[in-house]
């Protein structure tokens, strides 16, 4: 009797499916979390490390083998760049930290995504929780917006930046968007009309908190991917749900939430060229400063965390000594400038058109393995699964934010989930031949 209660947890343990490893990545961040000065990794950093090595334990325990060949290939061609990136880097240390950041972020937590993942049920799981922390995350930046006590913006503590603080302002605008997506992905899948709704209205609900963190980049990737979506649901389906959200972005508007500085931030969209703010005249010159490198070293780059180094060598003056962050619960500070805020020109200075190749060449092939995966669903079925329209999406917002940002900050371990996500539909059996459940 005694050797059976023993047992027991045990067996419980066993029970339990091995995708909460990778909710707990999620749930962990959506606790409060100020690195020093010299920056410094988040517990969830640490506990996808743990998911990481759990995935590898399970492998060595079940005895079979961990990726299929395509899986492998894709998965892994962006080893090839890191690593002649990491050999040219300024420093030793400077190489190995690189290489171990890019090697989490793009190859071995979505591996342990992929491999963690057992079936529809558990993407949902993760999927859900991804749509949790963002409805936190945006409550806390709501809540800062109407207290104001967010993060500084033109001298109003309005900015909601959720848990993430003043020096990752980007972190909140992120974990929001993806959850966005995530519950549209969730409301264009053919489940109970019931849960279609909840999803939906989640995706209503986290308008707000992303128009209030102003972050234009957010904006326009969560546009983009919503509309490829809906595009992929159906032109019926996209008109309606279209003329919804037109329709409670004027019902905001008609409550004046932030009304002036919101049509000011999304007004500089389309003045980036005529009369850009100094936040875009930064950016355009670390751009150029990146394909200044990226001239002088074009196939593999000046090394990993290479961009600080070289950057006054190749910025103009045009570029300012750095960007000001204030409020949220800390006291005013200047950021320098360490990064071009492009992942593609970050990755062509650092990397060169090896690196390039090799990550973007992942990237695409996810994307073109998972879009077909979807045709081949819905010609045989005549249905798609919320699934396919949560990992696509999840892929494209990616893909397109990465052209306004860059790796960095707490939410980046949000991304190697993501990728982790497109990894399991458009990588084997896993994503297309699971029984509905």
């Amino acid at each position: 009797m005694a050797h059976a209660l023993t047992v027991r947890p045990t067996a419980r343990l066993r029970r339990l499916p091995p995708v909460l490893a990778v909710v707990a990545v999620v749930a962990l961040l959506a606790l409060p979390f100020a690195p020093g000065d010299g920056g410094g990794a988040h517990p969830a950093d640490a506990v996808s490390a743990l998911a990481v090595l759990y995935c590898a334990l399970r492998l060595v325990r079940d005895r079979r083998r961990p990726l299929s060949r395509t899986a492998a290939v894709v998965l892994g061609l962006p080893v090839l760049g890191l690593a002649v990136a990491a050999v040219g880097a300024v420093s030793p240390g400077a190489g190995l930290t690189g290489l171990g950041r890019y090697l989490q972020v793009f190859v071995l937590v979505p591996a342990a995504v992929l491999l963690l993942l057992r079936d529809r049920a558990d993407v949902r799981l993760l999927t859900w929780s991804m749509v949790g922390l963002a409805l936190w995350q945006g409550a806390v930046g709501v809540h800062q917006y109407v207290t104001a006590t967010g993060a500084s913006y033109q001298g109003e503590r309005i900015r909601a930046v959720g848990t993430f603080g003043p020096q990752d302002v980007m972190g909140m605008a992120t974990v929001v968007s993806l959850g966005l997506v995530c519950a549209v992905g969730l409301a264009l899948g053919r489940r109970p009309v019931r849960q279609r709704l909840f999803a939906a209205g989640c995706a209503l609900v986290l308008l707000l908190p992303l128009a209030l963190s102003f972050s234009r980049g957010a904006w326009i990737a969560t546009a983009v991917t919503c509309a490829v979506q809906l595009l992929l649901a159906g032109v019926r389906r996209a008109l309606a749900v279209g003329a919804v959200v037109v329709a409670a972005a004027v019902l905001v508007g008609g409550f004046g939430v932030g009304t002036a500085m919101l049509q000011e931030r999304v007004g500089s969209i389309t003045e980036v060229t005529d009369a850009p703010d100094q936040s875009v005249t930064d950016r355009y010159t670390m751009w150029a400063a990146a394909t200044g490198m990226w001239r002088e070293r074009p196939l593999t780059g000046v090394g990993l965390k290479g961009f600080p180094e070289h950057r006054d060598a190749h910025a103009s003056l045009a570029l300012s000594s750095g960007s000001e962050t204030d409020g949220a619960g800390a006291g005013y500070r200047r950021q320098p400038l360490l990064s071009p805020h492009n992942m593609y020109l970050l990755v062509l200075a650092e990397q060169g058109l090896i690196g390039l190749l090799c990550l973007a060449g992942s990237w695409l092939a996810l994307l073109a393995l998972g879009l077909r995966g979807l045709r081949a669903v819905r010609r045989e079925r005549g249905a798609v699964p919320d699934c396919a329209f949560v990992a696509c999406g999840l892929l494209v917002w990616q893909l397109t934010d990465f052209a306004y940002a860059d790796i960095g900050g707490p939410s980046t371990v949000l991304t190697a989930v993501c990728f982790g996500l497109a990894a399991w539909w458009a990588l084997g059996s896993r994503g297309q031949g699971v029984a509905e459940r």
